[in-house]
C-alpha cells in the first residue's frame, strides 16, 4: 500500500464489506454447535483488525497505524504473558484450544483482537471529544487515552464473562466475582490499553490533525462497528434454554444470568458510548454546514 491513499471508493468499499462480515459474525454466534467455533472467533477478530488497519492506515497514514499496531500488540502481548505466568494484571487463568493457535501460550487472535477494537475504541474518544480535526498536544494526550480505555474496557465487561465462564476460550483458575471473572481482569485490561494508548499519543503529539476525504462516512464507519458489536450481543437475549455452568472454584452461574448481564452491558454502556460519538459528528456536521453558508451569505 502506498503511504498515500488512493483509490478512495475502492478502500472505502472494502470498510463496508469489512463492517458487514463483521456483523455476520455476530449472527452465526447464535448457530454455536452447528458452526465450527474456531470460524466464529476468526469471524469476530480478523475483520475487525482487517478494518483498523485499512482505516487507520487512511487517517494516520502507513506510519501512523504500524506504529499504533506494534504499541498495541506489544504492550498487549507483554502484559497477556506476564499474567499467564504471574496473575498480574488480569488474574490466573489460561487459555484453552478454543481461540486457536497459540504462541508461548497466548493465542494469535487474542492479541488481533486488541487491534481491531483498540482502534475503533480511539476513535470513538476523538469523536466524544470532538478532536477529529485537532492535533493532540497539552491535556488531549491523555484524556483521549482515559476516555479509550473507558470505551475498550466497556466492550470487555461484555464479552469476558461470554467467553471466558459461557464458552470456556480461557479459564480462570480462581473463579470471579463478576460471574466467574475476577475484578482485577477489567483493572488490568484499563492498565494495558491506557498504556498503549499514552504511547501513541505521545507519538502523535503535535502532528497534523487527520483530514481525511469523505470525513463524514469516514468517521461514521467506526462508530457503526461498535454499535454493531453491542448490537451483536444483544442477539443472546433471543430466549434459550437456562443451564448452571461450574467455574473453576465451584461457583455455579445460571447461563441467563450471565447473558443478561451482558445484554444490559452492551445496552447501557456500549450503545450509549456509540450515540455519544454519532451525535458529537452529527453536531460537528452541522456546525460546518453552518460554517459554510454563513460565508457563502457574507460573501454574496
Amino acid at each position: 500500500m502506498r503511504d498515500d491513499p488512493v483509490g478512495r471508493p475502492i478502500v472505502y468499499l472494502l470498510l463496508w464489506s469489512l463492517l458487514f462480515l463483521y456483523a455476520v459474525a455476530r449472527f452465526l454466534q447464535l448457530g454455536e454447535g452447528t458452526v465450527p467455533m474456531l470460524a466464529i472467533v476468526v469471524l469476530h477478530v480478523l475483520p475487525a483488525a482487517a478494518f483498523a488497519l485499512v482505516h487507520g492506515w487512511i487517517t494516520y497514514r502507513l506510519r501512523g497505524i504500524l506504529v499504533f499496531t506494534g504499541l498495541c500488540l506489544g504492550t498487549a502481548t507483554v502484559f497477556e504473558s506476564i499474567s499467564l505466568r504471574t496473575g498480574f494484571p488480569f488474574g490466573h487463568y489460561f487459555f484453552t484450544g478454543l481461540m486457536g493457535p497459540k504462541l508461548f501460550q497466548l493465542p494469535v487472535l487474542l492479541a488481533l483482537a486488541y487491534v481491531g477494537m483498540g482502534y475503533i475504541s480511539w476513535v470513538l474518544a476523538l469523536l466524544i471529544l470532538g478532536y477529529t480535526g485537532k492535533p493532540l498536544s497539552g491535556s488531549r494526550t491523555v484524556t483521549v487515552p482515559i476516555v479509550a480505555s473507558f470505551i475498550m474496557v466497556a466492550w470487555d465487561l461484555a464479552m469476558d464473562p461470554i467467553w471466558g465462564t459461557v464458552r470456556h476460550a480461557w479459564i480462570w483458575r480462581d473463579g470471579g466475582a463478576y460471574f466467574g471473572v475476577p475484578v482485577s481482569n477489567f483493572l488490568g485490561w484499563y492498565l494495558t490499553v491506557i498504556v498503549f494508548y499514552l504511547l501513541f499519543a505521545v507519538f502523535l503529539r503535535d502532528r497534523p490533525a487527520p483530514q481525511p476525504t469523505g470525513a463524514s462516512t469516514h468517521w461514521r464507519l467506526p462508530v457503526l462497528f461498535y454499535g454493531v458489536s453491542a448490537a451483536g450481543n444483544l442477539l443472546l437475549a433471543i430466549p434459550r434454554a437456562s443451564y448452571a455452568i461450574t467455574d473453576a472454584s465451584g461457583r455455579q452461574w445460571m447461563s441467563s444470568e450471565i447473558v443478561g448481564v451482558c445484554v444490559l452491558i452492551s445496552l447501557f454502556v456500549m450503545m450509549p458510548f456509540a450515540a455519544m460519538a454519532w451525535i458529537r459528528l452529527k453536531d460537528e456536521e452541522g456546525n460546518g454546514a453552518g460554517l459554510v453558508q454563513q460565508r457563502v451569505d457574507e460573501a454574496g
